[in-house]
């Protein structure tokens, strides 16, 4: 089958921490050799497009900005779109804080003159934090989510990611966020189809999850193909809800999908 543009995930499918995946970089080469256009997508809010340029170019694979798209990304378009004129409580990192105020968007720590909350990952969330949002959130703002990704594969051991956050103050405010972020969401697959304008048919998404990069492929109509060697298991692939359309070891593996 013949591809025109290949969204391919970050953290599990081409580098763990800052090392390349054994097999993934032939496979990103392979991918260019046949000319198709790539679009790195990652659920990370933290780390801007050009920091993933200086992450992936450590690792092996040559990038040009305009060719990743991160879960900040989409989290500041939507917030620019939507929320432009609110000040907005974020629980997450300070890299996550920064792109919000680049993009001109204003922030507060106020709770009571909040008008939106966005919750993300951020390795000093604690129980004051729980509070907040719980206070914030009892007031009827919007409830915001970067991205849904539960755990994230990191070099020695996977690590809770935004979406072990946003449960978190789910439960304690008994109320699902208004909209959640990143993949597979709807502001997430409009974004990329801006940046790969072709036939959902020509295009092709390879990722470790099945809830984020398969489904959005899912969604989105294009071809879906799974590497093992991020976060999904045989039993977690046995046990999907969405089935891709190729299962791979690794990216190294792609010209069983792309000849």
């Amino acid at each position: 089958m013949m591809f025109r543009g290949a969204v391919i995930d970050v953290d599990g499918t081409v580098v763990r921490g800052d090392d390349p995946i054994p097999g993934a970089p032939a496979g990103y080469r392979r991918i260019r050799e046949a000319g198709i256009e790539t679009l790195f997508v990652s659920n990370n809010p933290t780390k801007t497009p050009p920091a993933y340029v200086d992450r992936l170019g450590t690792a092996g694979y040559d990038v040009d900005v305009d060719r990743v798209i991160t879960a900040g990304t989409v989290t500041t378009e939507y917030l620019r779109a939507h929320h432009a004129a609110d000040d907005l409580l974020c629980l997450g990192a300070p890299g996550l804080l920064d792109q919000l105020r680049e993009a001109g968007l204003s922030t507060t720590d106020d709770v009571e003159a909040a008008d939106a909350l966005v919750a993300s990952i951020d390795p000093e969330f604690d129980y004051d934090d729980l509070c907040t949002a719980l206070w914030a959130l009892d007031r009827g703002i919007p409830f915001i989510g970067t991205d849904p990704d539960i755990v994230i594969p990191a070099p020695a051991r996977d690590v809770p990611g935004s979406g072990a956050v946003i449960r978190a103050v789910a439960a304690v405010a008994e109320r699902d966020p208004d909209i959640v972020l990143g993949k597979p969401s709807d502001p997430a697959i409009r974004l990329i189809r801006e940046r790969l304008p072709y036939p959902p048919e020509d295009c092709l998404v390879v990722g470790d999850r099945l809830n984020t990069d398969i489904e959005l492929g899912a969604r989105a109509g294009m071809t879906t193909a799974l590497v093992r060697s991020g976060v999904t298991d045989e039993a977690t692939l046995a046990d999907g809800d969405v089935e891709p359309d190729y299962v791979l070891d690794d990216l190294g593996e792609i010209d069983r999908v792309i000849g």
